[in-house]
């Protein structure tokens, strides 16, 4: 590293006494020394100043030492300065002396300074220093400017208000900065790979790759080549890109587009509501959309089990924030609203971001938003799921992974986050904004101005904030542009919350509506961190820059969605100063405020340092080109305007503030900076000279290129722009943020790399992963030394310390893993690595991401006519400059292309596609004292042309023009071979492509093809005399790009859009030979992208060769360059002849086309390619005209074969020739195969032809013919090979099946923990103490097809369990011992991780165990199966499990129309017109004979053997609908009424009458038989529609499946393959041919020996031999012998046949998704289902097999309750003041509220005694399988029908205290599930809460097995507290009766007959009232009321008297009045 050191020590012979300061300049880059104060002849600076160099010093550069008299108020008077010539420095590295300052006049000065200069070269050739001498530097430094920067802070400002640039705030701080940073890089070695300064010329830009290389080969050794990493591949792979940046190819911005959401939730029940007997409502709520469940009556865990769905339409942004919020809401109805219980709040995107969108049968745990200090309000068992298009959601099994009771295991909560969250208070500080545009008109500012004359600034801002479904807002700050708002706004929320967005927004007040002025996003992921070392969520104090629409204010803007935070923001709006801290509660304190309102309070004023020091910034850039010009805009003049924030912004930029009563801040205010910009004064002007930013290029008009673009004529004359702005230096957090970018940039790069290796199946992808991860581990470590810089700097935040940690931290461990990943790369890991190393790709991205903003992005903005056109928006960090490498931006001092685009929503769709322009940019953006760099990444070879106005003398004046006086000469050859899969832009639904290549300003167009997806253009085109600038070396290594476009011809109108794609050409040089390696360049494949979408691949390669110069122009020109004028060198005669020759036109139809040459053009071999032409499907009309005769025309590589014609269409739709073949030359390698169009045209009258639609096999891979290899192990030939057979083939048991008990509650749903068929059955296996089965078993004759179904779906779901265990736990191992290898995880931590790991799944395992009751040991608890024969459940289609049944016929969609461009895939389905069915076979010519040699080959076929014929053939289907779940609600009350519709060919079977009542999960259990015939009919659709009273029935969703396909395919898939062979029962056989003859049959078509059967169950087929039962029973139970069983274990082994083996399809149920065409790739549900099909020439099939649902079981509960016990005492009694109760005891079953049943009051007991002798009957139906009560009810008096309820049979008991006049009281309540409760206790003394509380330990048992209980139940409340206490006992008896036995022994409800109980022997303190009144009423009058009476009495005596008076008065006047 090379540095220039100078020691300023004195200043001496001053005149006057004052304040003294120095500047040191050395390349343009000067230093400001401390003020010397007070100072009367000498000053005594002693500063050293230290200058990083990249170059080597020159001889000839000068050194400049000013020294003025420094004036705090003024600008600082020039004394002297000193200049030197560093010469002798340059020699000698040392240098001392003492000279004396010359003044303005250049007349020496008495003045002198004393200075001391080291200079260090690299490579050490001049003077060496001492370590010592060169690293103490800094902290001197540090301590001698300590009290200048304490001064700074605490406020006393020395600049002067006038300059900026000058003021000292402005520049100590900086140096000091500078030099340590540099500093603390240099002692760890090298920074800057240096490259010369740019006098010297330019070297190519070498890879760093290669020294690490030398070293890999070092430590490698001996080793194998394999551990080489071979990072020097990148250098081959990669362009080297030293000056020019690469381009982004997506165009179009995705954000902001709207999409289709659809949002499932299933409210199943809640759970420990606090409360008493409460009748609790769920409200679900997202956004604004709300929906209520059902209310439930009188109990606290309620069972609901409904659905909602909610449907959306809007950006993905809006979607992701939107809050589902879940509360529970306590006895609501009509009038009221009820009052809250608790809520549960959760965004949309925490759903979206887990594993499959959605959570499944997990507890939300509410809490109450107005008392933050209580805790749980109780549980809502919810599944959520949230589904985009094209997502499909797969419903797990892991229900059953723990139990669902366990509430704790099961938390609604994101991985990763604590169970218990405490209550936090977030703060958001918002202190000022600054930069705000205009919000209103300037007529109105004038009226305004008439009125109050004063001028207003024309805005009234006021801050948003939203978190968590909760606004918060500032004051509005009136009329100012600046305002300061010092106010906090604060949420009180659950931490860590489930929202991952805070959304701050500026916003206009205005009288009629608020419009937004910009909108600031708060990731709360990226501001905080969860990791051990974390920290709560911090920000700021910082500045966060707002984007949005352009800042002229117009009535209706446009772009408003901008300012809304949708989309990309198009101009900079403002920036807002804000800090954000959280505070977590300690909700124990009693001074809390418990609301969660949010809080709006003031704050003090932060200091201006705060957020970092002030400094200048420089902004250069240069347009090298501007080409590609839109058409539309090119007939004005042109000019481009930059700008960052408002600086450079000359239209609408800076709105000055009318208060001019602010203080002035340093530099920091926008409108001095304007004044500066417009009036820079004499006296202001800096060193810089009077700098006045220029920000736009002069206005030019646009020259023609083609017919569709312009270019501006910037040839020799290339203009600059350049801006000064004042901004915080926060380069550090970009400088980090660039280095992440880098690293993931080039971690990027590589992976792209290796999967393309992978691709196209090169060698050695493992070696280039192996150098990537050397480059990360590298790159990472580099990070590590790098960032831990300038740790102390001015305006440093919290976040920025802690983010700094954390991402050294994160980026040290990436290291380490990848180091680790490194060694464990070989061939056969390299996908699953790749994926490992794809996260680190993602972590990285998120990384770089920096929350605190510092400096804007700058825009450029193509202006026509002073209206804004398009833009360009770079992030500012891209082009930010450092003097270390690798933290200078991304495209900093490098050409990059930007490519301008429309802005707002202008952009979306075609618009948004086409290029607005493309230029070639340079950029540079640094601070304004390290501006001396800021021309060094040009392409070399240019003058700067200064500004007129600006003196001449100025060295350091930016240029506002470059000119070019080297130009190179080149042509270009672009080798256009052929493009594939384009997008289809025509209504027939292909395209008319042509390509457009364009280079610079040249563009060329290939010709045109019509009517083809896959166009092989093979032209060459060649770009003659194209004019590069900038030196020869340079453009070698990095040429310009070259974009191709391609188009679609139409015969009116202009050309359409259809892509576009980019590509750098080779290059070769005059003197470069032209030959291998390079040359001649290789076809690559180019993706070509439309917008966001890709639109298919291009295949071409490019080069660009020099052409020289001849001598004679040459010579001219140099004479010319004297007169200065600018050189015009032609190529002579001489310069082609040396460029490689061109062939010429060969082909003479093509005219003068080019045709690309030989050595580029692939190879060529013979193939033969063969067609299978089997039949046309479901053609639609074309030009509303059916279609008759079809034909179908194949092409390859222009060769091709036509099929028959189809006579008649809808007769029959196959052809009657069926193979067909042609010959064509293909390229060797098969990657670089054409695709082979298929085309359908219609052949009408007269000889026209109609195209009906088209398909494109882009890759012939999969038909290529491989010979069958005869050495594997399936032709083994000798010996015959015994199969081994599993016992179960299905499933491969695990040692420990855990049981799955029925808890859940599930409806029928596939994937639930599955309805319990034979749970019981398993469970009755259990042992009994004394080790007897209990022989309960069911019996033959109950088993039917439901109980195997069942069974078959435990087996599913253990098998995923298994399978995600076992995938779980690999998975854990590999993360391990990647930790563990790393090495840098200290082991104990590893120990630990593993042990938790361990311990989790131990305490699973346990606590599983434990709950599953008594099962004795391990071999118990696997279920014992053997009973039950099973099935196949596939919970996806059966097409899917075997390959859509393609295995030799493939169906071919037909395309026609245009494509949609809504995203990717979406719309083809409507553009489908029909389906082709056949198939291809492709091979290289000769074929060897022994295939064509074997018997019975039939040379017409080919290489079809053995197909079936293609005649029609009749069908008999049958279809079995076994049930549908999840169904999308069609009604308004979110239910709906579904019945199965089937449709096959004109046969359509309507199940209508048979609808289900308001259900989404229906049971339909029915089978429908259709006779079809094939081909005409082979489509079957399956729909469920949803049944309306009035008006049409809506579809819900619907299936299709191609029977076709699976009648012929070698699967069988015509009816499945039982696991077993019965006769009769329910696993009956259902084939109409027996095992044997389908086994005969096989064998017969395949040409196989067999089946031989022999004695002792053998058979033997081909040389394998099977074992199986020989014995059968009939229905009689007699056995017989047979061979069935023998021929079934064949046939469920197939798959191990040689040679025709393959897995034939098992007895199964399929689950297909069922959609709906208007919501296109969301599904609506799923059906479960499956087809058999059986043809009409065979015997006919038995009868169907009954699927009927099961009826539920009637069952009659008797419940006596025989007394009660310890119930609490509520009353006082009136008499005697003690306390008693009036118990009565209440019941009902769970669902049946209406029917619940109360004893007789037993009054006033005193011991909470009470006796009843009181019965309750309960009559229910029951499914046994499900373990669930059926109810039927009508929902509401409106209801037409009655809807079915499934719940969980549970009963309820409560016990009261009855009051006469008031309401009763609720004492308290037990739940009892009847499947699994708790025993009864044997006394009421052993009966306690435990028996509650810890349910989960005890011994549970089912009423259904024990049929009678008898015992002492528990009655529990919830106190104030939400403690449980227990309120009373119960002696009850269940006592559960079949209805058959009901009615034998009928009983009496109460006490009635029949069977009636004895009246209870109640004490008679009861009946105290009836028995002795009188003494009652003694005691009551004589104890309490005495007195009360009494006064009572005289009070009535007073009135009566009072009374009297009054009546009597009126007449005794009148009496006495007239003396009567």
């Amino acid at each position: 590293m090379m540095a220039l050191m100078v020691h300023l020590k004195t200043a001496a012979h001053l005149r006057g006494k004052g304040d003294r300061i120095a500047k040191v300049t050395f390349r343009g880059l000067s230093f400001y020394s401390r003020v010397a104060e007070n100072c009367e002849e000498v000053a005594h600076f002693n500063e050293v100043f230290r200058w990083p160099i990249a170059s080597r010093l020159d001889g000839n550069e000068m050194l400049e030492i000013q020294v003025s008299n420094y004036s705090k108020v003024f600008s600082n008077r020039l004394v002297g300065t000193f200049c030197m010539v560093l010469q002798k420095v340059a020699e000698e590295g040392h240098l001392e002396l003492t000279d004396t300052l010359i003044d303005d006049n250049n007349t020496s000065i008495k003045t002198s300074v004393t200075i001391e200069i080291r200079y260090q070269s690299m490579d050490g050739t001049v003077g060496v220093w001492s370590d010592g001498e060169f690293l103490d530097v800094p902290d001197d430094r540090d301590g001698m400017f300590a009290f200048e920067t304490d001064s700074l802070l605490s406020g006393q400002s020395h600049g002067s208000g006038t300059s900026p640039g000058r003021s000292l705030q402005g520049s100590i701080p900086t140096f000091r900065k500078a030099g340590k940073g540099v500093f603390s890089a240099m002692k760890l070695g090298k920074i800057k790979s240096s490259r010369d300064d740019h006098k010297k010329g330019d070297e190519p830009a070498v890879l760093d790759m290669e020294d690490l290389d030398r070293k890999a080969m070092r430590l490698a050794g001996a080793l194998d080549p394999d551990t080489i990493s071979l990072a020097s591949v990148t250098a081959v792979t990669t362009n080297v890109s030293n000056k020019r940046s690469k381009p982004d190819i997506k165009m179009e911005p995705s954000s902001g587009r709207p999409v289709d959401y659809q949002i499932s939730i299933t409210v199943i029940e809640a759970r420990q509501l606090i409360g008493l007997n409460m009748d609790p409502v769920v409200c679900v709520e997202i956004g604004d959309d709300k929906k209520y469940t059902s209310m439930k009556e009188s109990t606290n865990c309620p069972y609901y089990n409904e659905y909602f769905v909610f449907d959306f339409h809007v950006p993905p942004d809006v979607m992701f924030d939107k809050i589902i919020k879940l509360s529970v809401i306590h006895s609501k109805n009509l009038l009221r609203s009820g009052t809250l219980v608790g809520t549960f709040k959760m965004d949309v995107g925490t759903v979206y971001s887990q594993p499959e969108h959605q959570f499944y049968h997990k507890w939300a745990i509410l809490s109450d938003p107005d008392d933050i200090t209580a805790g749980c309000k109780g549980y809502v068992k919810c599944d959520i799921a949230v589904v985009s298009k094209g997502d499909n959601i797969k419903t797990p099994h892991k229900a059953n992974e723990t139990d669902e009771d366990d509430l704790e295991g099961n938390l609604l909560l994101p991985e990763g986050i604590p169970a218990e969250r405490q209550w936090a208070r977030f703060y958001v500080k918002i202190h000022r904004a600054e930069g705000l545009p205009k919000m209103n008109t300037n007529i109105m500012a004038n009226v305004k101005k008439a009125f109050i004359g004063e001028s207003r600034d024309l805005v009234d801002p006021y801050v948003q904030v939203q978190f968590a479904g909760q606004k918060g807002k500032t004051s509005v700050q009136k009329s100012s542009y600046e305002p300061i708002w010092n106010e906090q706004v604060v949420f009180t929320e659950l931490f860590p919350p489930l929202c991952k967005r805070m959304k701050v927004q500026i916003r206009d007040s205005d009288k009629v509506n608020d419009v937004a002025i910009g909108t600031h996003f708060v990731d709360l992921r990226k501001i905080s961190n969860d990791g051990d070392k974390g920290f709560l969520p911090t920000l700021g104090p910082a500045w966060a820059n707002m984007y949005g629409s352009t800042r002229q204010y117009t009535l209706m803007d446009e772009h408003q969605d901008l300012n809304e935070g949708l989309g990309e923001g198009v101009s900079f709006r403002a920036r807002l100063l804000l800090s954000i801290a959280v505070e977590i509660l300690d909700t124990t304190s009693p001074e809390l405020m418990s609301s969660t309102e949010v809080q709006v309070e003031s704050v003090s004023n932060i200091s201006e340092s705060a957020t970092g020091k002030i400094d200048e910034f420089f902004l250069f850039g240069s347009c090298l080109e501007a080409t590609m010009i839109d058409r539309k805009i090119g007939d004005k003049a042109i000019s481009f305007e930059i700008t960052i924030g408002n600086y450079g912004n000359q239209i609408d930029g800076v709105s000055k503030p009318s208060s001019t009563k602010k203080k002035k801040k340093d530099g920091e205010n926008e409108e001095e900076e304007s004044e500066l910009i417009q009036n820079s004064s004499e006296d202001e002007a800096d060193e810089d000279g009077d700098l006045v930013s220029v920000s736009s290029t002069p206005p030019m008009k646009p020259v023609i290129t083609d017919r569709n673009y312009f270019h501006l004529p910037y040839f020799e004359k290339k203009p600059c722009v350049y801006i000064k702005s004042w901004w915080q230096d926060q380069r550090r957090r970009l400088y980090n943020s660039n280095m992440m970018d880098k690293i993931a940039d080039k971690l990027e790069e590589g992976l792209n790399d290796v999967q393309e290796i992978i691709k196209t199946e090169k060698a050695f992808p493992e070696r280039r992963l192996r150098g990537v991860l050397e480059e990360l581990s590298v790159g990472c470590s580099r990070f590590v030394i790098l960032a831990n810089k300038d740790v102390n700097q001015a305006g440093r935040t919290k976040l920025d310390r802690e983010r700094l940690k954390s991402c050294m931290r994160e980026m040290d461990s990436m290291g380490q893993q990848a180091k680790q990943i490194r060694t464990q790369v070989k061939k056969n890991t390299v996908r699953d690595k790749l994926k490992l190393v794809q996260n680190f790709l993602q972590k990285l991205r998120f990384l770089a991401d920096e929350p605190q903003h510092s400096i804007p992005d700058v825009f450029i903005w193509m202006m026509s006519n002073n209206k804004r056109i398009a833009y360009a928006r770079i992030p500012s960090k891209d082009i930010l400059y450092s003097i270390v490498d690798e933290e200078t931006g991304k495209d900093c001092g490098k050409v990059k292309a930007v490519f301008l685009k429309l802005p707002g929503k202008k952009g979306f769709g075609p618009a948004g596609w086409t290029v607005q322009a493309k230029l070639e940019m340079y950029l540079w953006l640094g601070l304004n004292k390290q501006r001396k760099d800021f021309l060094n990444g040009l392409p070399n070879g240019f003058e700067e042309i200064k500004s007129a106005k600006m003196g001449h003398g100025l060295h350091s004046v930016p240029p506002v023009s470059l000119v070019y006086n080297m130009k190179q000469v080149f042509q270009l050859r672009a080798h256009m071979y052929q493009a594939r899969s384009l997008f289809a832009a025509d209504n027939s639904g292909l395209s008319d492509p042509f390509a457009r290549v364009f280079f610079s300003t040249h563009s060329q167009v290939t010709e045109i093809l019509s009517e083809t997806l896959c166009p092989t253009w093979d032209q060459l085109l060649v770009f003659d005399d194209v004019e590069l600038f900038g030196e020869a070396s340079e453009l070698r290594d990095d040429p310009p790009i070259i974009v191709v476009e391609i188009y679609d011809q139409d015969t009116v109108g202009k050309a359409e859009f259809i892509g576009r794609t980019f590509a750098k050409p080779t290059i070769k040089m005059c003197d470069e030979y032209y030959g291998p390696p390079r040359f001649p360049p290789q076809l690559e494949y180019y993706q070509i992208y439309r917008g966001n979408c890709t639109a298919g691949e291009l295949l071409a390669a490019f080069e660009l060769l020099q052409i020289p110069f001849d001598v004679e122009a040459i010579r001219r020109a140099l004479i010319a360059v004297h007169n200065f004028a600018v050189p015009q060198i032609k190529v002579g005669q001489g310069g082609r002849a040396d460029l490689p020759p061109l062939e010429g036109p060969t082909d003479s139809e093509r005219g003068p086309i080019l045709p690309v040459p030989l050595g580029i053009r692939p190879i060529l071999s013979r193939y033969r390619i063969e067609v299978l032409f089997w039949g046309l499907r479901d053609l639609k009309r074309i030009n509303l005209a059916q279609v008759d005769r079809p034909r179908v025309d194949i092409e390859c590589a222009g060769r091709g074969v036509q099929s028959v014609l189809i006579q008649n269409y809808k007769k029959n739709p196959n052809f009657s020739t069926l193979v067909k073949w042609f010959e064509v030359d293909l390229p060797e390698n098969e990657l670089l195969h054409p695709p082979l169009n298929i085309r359908v045209v219609d052949c009408r009258a007269f000889g026209r032809y109609t195209l009906v639609g088209t398909h494109a096999v882009s890759s012939l891979r999969r038909f290529i013919y491989s010979t069958p290899d005869k050495t594997s192990n399936n032709w083994a030939t000798a010996g015959d090979i015994i199969v081994n057979m599993d016992a179960d083939p299905l499933v491969r048991k695990m040692d420990t099946v855990v049981k799955l008990d029925a808890t859940s509650d599930a409806v029928v749903k596939v994937d639930m923990t599955e309805e319990e068929s034979d749970k019981d059955k398993k469970k009755k296996k259990k042992k009994k103490k004394g080790g007897v089965e209990e022989e309960d078993e069911m019996d033959e004759r109950m088993l039917d097809w439901w109980s195997k179904y069942f069974a078959s779906i435990e087996t599913l779901k253990e098998t995923l369990r298994a399978q995600e265990t076992a995938q779980a736990e690999a998975e854990e191992r590999e993360d391990l011992e990647i930790a563990a290898e790393a090495g840098d995880i200290k082991p104990d931590d590893l120990l630990l991780k593993g042990s938790k790991t361990k311990e989790k799944s131990k305490e699973k395992k346990s606590s599983r165990d434990k709950k599953k009751g008594q099962a004795a040991d391990g071999s118990d608890k696997r279920p014992v199966k053997a009973k039950v024969d099973e099935l196949m459940v596939y919970n996806k289609e059966l097409e899917s499990e075997y390959g859509n049944f393609e295995d030799w016929l493939h169906t071919f969609n037909l395309y026609r129309g245009k494509a949609g461009d809504d995203d990717e895939q979406a719309m083809d389905d409507d553009r489908i017109v029909g389906r082709f069915k056949g198939s291809l076979c492709m091979y290289k010519l000769p074929l060897s004979e022994e295939i064509t040699r074997e018997a019975g080959f039939d040379p017409n076929m080919g290489m079809f053997q053995s197909i079936p014929h293609n005649d029609p053939i009749n069908v008999l289907v049958r279809v079995y609908v076994v049930r549908a779940a999840d169904l999308h609600p069609a009604d308004i009350n979110g239910k709906a009424d579904p019945y199965v519709v089937i449709k096959l060919g004109k046969s359509e079977v309507k199940d209508k009458e048979n609808y289900i009542s308001k259900q989404l999960n229906p049971v339909f259990g029915k089978s429908f038989d259709i006779e079809a015939t094939f081909p005409m009919e082979s489509m079957l659709t399956v729909s469920v529609y949803d049944w309306d009273l009035v008006g049409t029935d809506d579809l819900i969703g619907e299936t299709k499946i191609d029977l076709e396909n699976r009648f012929y395919s070698k699967y069988r898939a015509t009816c499945g393959i039982s696991s077993n062979y019965s006769v009769h029962g329910y696993n009956v056989w259902r084939d109409p041919m027996k095992p044997s003859q389908i086994l005969a049959k096989l064998c017969k078509d395949g040409k196989i020996d067999g089946p031989h059967y022999g004695p002792g169950g053998k058979v033997k087929v081909a040389n394998r031999i099977f074992h199986g039962p020989t014995e059968i029973e009939d229905e009689n139970g007699l056995k017989k012998q047979t061979e069935e069983h023998l021929a079934l274990t064949v046939l469920t082994h197939w798959e191990e046949i040689p040679r025709v083996g393959c897995k034939l399809v098992p007895e199964h149920v399929e689950t297909r998704p069922l959609l709906n065409p208007d919501k296109p790739g969301i599904e609506q549900g799923r059906i479960e289902m499956w087809v058999d099909m059986f043809p009409m020439d065979m015997p006919a099939p038995g009868p169907a097999i009954d699927t009927a649902p099961r009826k539920p079981k009637r069952y009659e509960l008797r419940v006596i309750i025989w007394n009660t016990d310890e119930v609490i005492l509520e009353d006082d009694d009136y008499f005697t003041g003690e306390k008693s109760s009036d118990i009565f005891v209440r019941g009902w079953l769970k669902g049946q509220q209406e029917d619940k049943q109360d004893t007789d009051v037993h009054y006033h007991s005193l011991t909470g005694e009470g006796n009843f002798n009181w019965r309750f009957v309960f009559p229910f139906d029951y499914l046994m399988a499900e373990e669930k009560i059926v109810i039927s009810k009508k929902e509401s008096m409106f209801s037409w029908d009655e809807t079915e309820y499934k719940i969980p049979p549970r009963l309820t008991l409560q016990v009261w205290d009855a009051d006469h006049f008031s309401a009763d009281d609720f004492l308290g309540a037990i739940e009892l599930d009847l499947n699994r409760f708790p025993r009864g206790a044997k006394t009421a003394k052993q009966c306690s809460l435990g028996m509650i509380r810890n349910e989960h330990e005890l011994p549970t048992i089912s009423i259904f097995k024990q049929k009678r209980v008898k015992g002492w139940w528990p009655f529990v409340a919830r106190d104030e507290n939400d403690e449980m206490e227990l309120t009373g006992k119960v002696e009850a008896e269940l006592h559960l009766v079949t209805a058959e036995e009901a009615e034998k022994s009928p009983v009496g409800l109460g006490r009635n007959e029949p069977d009636p109980l004895e009246k209870p022997n109640r004490p008679d303190t009861t009946f105290l009232w009836f028995l002795s009144p009188l003494k009652a009423i003694r005691y009551l009058v004589c104890n309490r009321y005495k007195w009360l009476i009494i006064k009572i009495v005289l009070a009535l005596l007073l009135l009566i008297m009072l009374g009297l008076f009054l009546y009597s008065m009126p007449g005794y006047l009148v009496k006495k009045l007239l003396g009567a």
